[in-house]
């Protein structure tokens, strides 16, 4: 095994005994953390109307609901909002400040939780370059993976410390980033492979796959998606969009469409698995995995705290090609209450949830469609950075610097990067150069805030609540030369010639807004208006449990959970 077992063991026997006690008060056998993917704030209670009574609603009735949770990083991205939960820190300290960043040592974008070092285990499971629609898991140059990107502890690294080698640690996704984080450096992570139709994990986890994970696999769950489709719950005038089944702005994939219901195809067929991670079908697949592996590791079946994260992602993908206000992602949340109600119902059968402490939230809202704000009279738009250079501002720039190549080399969300060789042949000052491209960039419509990180580096940066997001977002190593900010539901709407309909990964209260739910013994139920950061997850986890704090904490304890 990779893992670093030795060093668990040498901190257990140096630990208090704190959390056995806490533990003895609350009699918790299993920490459930749940994140939706792109589950903005208010959407729960929006679509509540189709919700049966043992998902979202048994949460609700049975919990504490935060209704006012907020990412306070600028860059609310997967990777970003997932390592914040598990951190309870920012992106500055935790070092995850996007989906991708320039490696400057090998002057490549990186993707976050690559790692040439541990490699996929088994054959066939890595990123099908030919059918990926992730542009960020695109630009991944290796298929190896692991979580040692993130520069500080997680909560699931705490609690393997704190109660010892038999605390069982998983953390499942479709994504791997979305499994990996939360999983942590002590855990084990699974996430599905498109290419392969099934679920993998690294070396840096296993030296080889459980009979159990063997035997799911063979299973052939995805498979049995195919020659089936996408169909409504209910007829359509039981949903708040069921006359608006076709909406221009949506994306119309091939032979998926922009109506129900939306089918799947072969299970031979170039995106079949594409699809079923872009329908309610990704998240049931997970489940489906969840519970095998919930039975064959006996999670929570002792009396030692085992800690299993589920990160749910369809919600992501169909707000990206249909957006959040749309009769695809109101179907999808309520299959999705569906899919919680069994967890849920299992969780109960198998370990008891009056011995699970449950969290749920998410790593980031979404923005509405430009398309569907427009047809309310509100304002919203995509940005294109394929030409900023031939604009006036950057043009006239160039002219008066002597740059004859591209001035601007490439944009990544959130961070625009510059053409650093050229600006060293003409022996120009990149600081200079930096603060006046941020200047000529903030005379762009559709863009808010433009910030050079010299600027951030050397504290010239006035302070508003947007620059502090964006400073929590700033890490010496891996931002960018300059960070974007674009007006309010404004966005990069094309990348690799593939386009969305909506999108995430601005500071405003739109994509920070998500929800966090909280059940378990002792926890009361009610509804919290006064405003909670997503830092303050982890914390309030350990504190409940009476382990040691994530190593990069900066969040407060939920009080009302732990009081």
């Amino acid at each position: 095994m990779n893992k670093a077992t030795a060093a668990i063991a040498i901190a257990v026997l140096a630990s208090s005994g704190t959390a056995w006690a806490q533990i003895a008060e609350r009699p918790v056998r299993l920490v459930l953390q749940i994140t939706v993917d792109q589950l903005r704030g208010d959407l729960i209670d929006r679509y509540s109307a189709g919700y049966g009574k043992g998902g979202f609603q048994r949460l609700l009735d049975k919990g504490t609901f935060y209704v006012n949770a907020h990412h306070r990083h600028a860059n609310t991205e997967t990777v970003v909002g997932h390592a914040t939960l598990a951190t309870g820190t920012d992106p500055a300290v935790h070092g995850m400040v996007a989906n991708v960043w320039l490696d400057r040592e090998t002057g490549k974008l990186a993707y976050n939780v690559e790692d040439d070092d541990y490699p996929l285990l088994g054959e066939g499971g890595g990123v099908d370059a030919s059918t990926e629609i992730d542009p960020t898991q695109k630009l991944a140059t290796t298929q190896g993976r692991s979580p040692r990107a993130i520069r500080t502890s997680t909560i699931a690294d705490e609690i393997a410390l704190s109660i010892g080698p038999k605390a069982k640690v998983f953390g499942i996704s479709i994504k791997d980033r979305g499994a990996i984080t939360l999983a942590g450096h002590a855990g084990t992570a699974y996430w599905f492979s498109k290419s392969g139709a099934e679920m993998v994990t690294s070396t840096f986890y296993k030296d080889a796959y459980p009979e159990w994970v063997e035997a799911w696999n063979a299973k052939g769950v995805p498979a049995s998606y195919a020659g089936k489709s996408w169909e409504l719950l209910a007829q359509p005038d039981a949903y708040l969009f069921g006359n608006a089944d076709d909406q221009e702005w949506e994306v119309d994939f091939p032979d998926y469409g922009r109506t129900f219901p939306h089918p799947y195809g072969k299970a031979d067929g170039q995106y079949f698995t594409t699809l079923l991670t872009l329908s309610p079908a990704g998240d049931e697949i997970v489940l489906d995995f969840a519970r095998d592996l919930m039975t064959s590791e006996k999670i929570g079946m002792d009396d030692v705290t085992d800690y299993l994260s589920i990160s749910f992602s369809s919600t992501d993908y169909v707000g990206h090609f249909f957006g959040p206000s749309s009769l695809e992602a109101e179907d999808n949340l309520h299959r999705l209450d569906r899919t919680l109600a069994e967890l849920l119902e299992f969780v109960d059968k198998t370990v008891g949830l009056d011995k699970t402490l449950i969290v749920l939230s998410a790593d980031h809202g979404g923005s509405e469609a430009p398309g569907y704000l427009n047809s309310l009279g509100m304002g919203g738009s995509y940005f294109n950075f394929d030409d900023v250079d031939k604009t006036a501002g950057i043009a006239a720039l160039k002219a008066e610097f002597g740059v004859a190549k591209e001035l601007v080399d490439q944009f990544f969300q959130p961070y625009l990067y510059l053409n650093r060789e050229e600006i060293a042949a003409r022996g120009l000052d990149f600081a200079m150069v930096s603060r006046r491209v941020a200047e000529e960039l903030r005379e762009l419509p559709g863009i808010a805030y433009a910030v050079s990180s010299h600027d951030l580096r050397t504290g010239a940066v006035v302070q508003t609540p947007v620059t502090e997001a964006i400073l929590a977002n700033f890490n010496e190593d891996r931002s960018g030369d300059i960070y974007v900010v674009f007006e309010p539901h404004w966005f990069v709407g094309e990348f690799d010639g593939k386009s969305v309909t909506g999108s995430h990964g601005a500071p405003w209260s739109y994509d920070s807004h998500v929800p966090v739910i909280w059940m378990g013994p002792g926890i009361e139920h009610g509804r919290i208006a006064r405003r909670v950061e997503t830092v303050d997850v982890a914390p309030t986890i350990a504190a409940y449990l009476g382990v040691k704090y994530p190593s990069g904490t900066r969040g407060r304890v939920m009080t009302e959970i732990t009081d």
